[in-house]
């Protein structure tokens, strides 16, 4: 059998092992517990995450705990689920350059430098794209919550002149507003969770602002947090807010249509112009072409 292959079976039967022996840890620990007369909380699978989590937080860089975080994935399990991802594309990719390494025909010496080229690439190209996956999901995410900033603004206005407070608000949109704020629902739903077991409303809401790092969405907990601390007085600063954002995604939006002039006439230049230069010229050169012909 090749070397290559054995040697990922190996790895592999050792990885199976390894949870295999974590699991039935974990099952022996709930037993020990329950005879006890303790009370066991959550699944196998929770409290393996915990323990993962927790053993293996210092492999995480502090980029990656941030993007989770704005995600909304912040539970242990989701973070094993991705430490799970980020281990296990890079072995998987090694494995299938081994294995069609080990298929093909029997190559040169020199090959082998290629290989393992090939097998370096892999390691690393897996080890990249969930990250870079992450990213561009998080990016995705914090544009969605700047719309819906837009939207909640005028929200808010209309239940403050109701006589109600910043944090009744709030509680209003969270628990009304899935339809129509669906990720902001989920940022103040983990807040006012916050807020309910002791924690002060103003301080979750400028958290809550630095882990999204959406400008909209720092600006209006800015006022919310003014409000709480000062009172009333802030209906002007919301809708100078709102008028600003509106200026903000309109000056967005022209050099998005900018940018797409500029594509759009290379786009006719290409396609469009020796389509145009056939129609015009293509007389003239059958006739210049004719003319020719009749002369020879």
């Amino acid at each position: 059998m090749n070397p290559f292959i054995l040697s990922a079976l190996l790895l592999l039967a050792a990885a199976a092992l390894l949870l295999s022996l974590v699991i039935r840890r974990q099952l022996a620990m709930r037993n020990v517990v329950g005879r006890l007369g303790g009370h066991t909380h959550g699944n196998v699978l929770d409290t393996f995450s915990k323990n993962v989590v927790s053993s293996s937080s210092k492999l995480f860089d502090g980029e990656v705990i941030q993007l989770l975080n704005q995600l909304g994935l912040r539970k242990a399990r989701h973070r094993t689920s991705f430490f799970i991802v980020q281990i296990g594309l890079p072995l998987v990719l090694a494995l299938l350059v081994v294995v069609s390494q080990s298929m093909g025909a029997d190559q040169a010496e020199s090959d082998e430098s290629m290989f393992w080229l090939i097998l370096l690439f892999a390691l690393g190209i897996g080890y990249l794209i969930p990250k870079r996956l992450l990213a561009k999901a998080a990016k995705g995410r914090q544009e969605r919550l700047a719309v819906e900033v837009s939207t909640m603004i005028p929200l808010l206005r209309m239940l403050f002149e109701v006589g109600m407070t910043v944090e009744q608000s709030l509680r209003v949109l969270a628990t009304s507003g899935d339809k129509i704020l669906p990720e902001l629902t989920i940022e103040l739903k983990h807040a006012l969770s916050r807020v309910d077991v002791g924690l002060e409303l103003g301080e979750e809401l400028r958290n809550t602002a630095f882990l999204m790092q959406v400008d909209e969405l720092t600006d209006t907990f800015t006022i919310l947090e003014q409000l709480i601390h000062q009172g009333g007085g802030g209906m002007s600063s919301l809708l100078s807010l709102k008028e600003m954002i509106d200026d903000r995604r309109m000056t967005t939006l022209q050099e998005r249509v900018s940018k797409m002039s500029a594509k759009m006439s290379i786009v006719m230049m290409v396609f469009l112009f020796p389509a145009l230069l056939i129609i015009l010229a293509g007389p003239g050169f059958i006739a210049i072409i004719q003319a020719l012909g009749d002369m020879g």
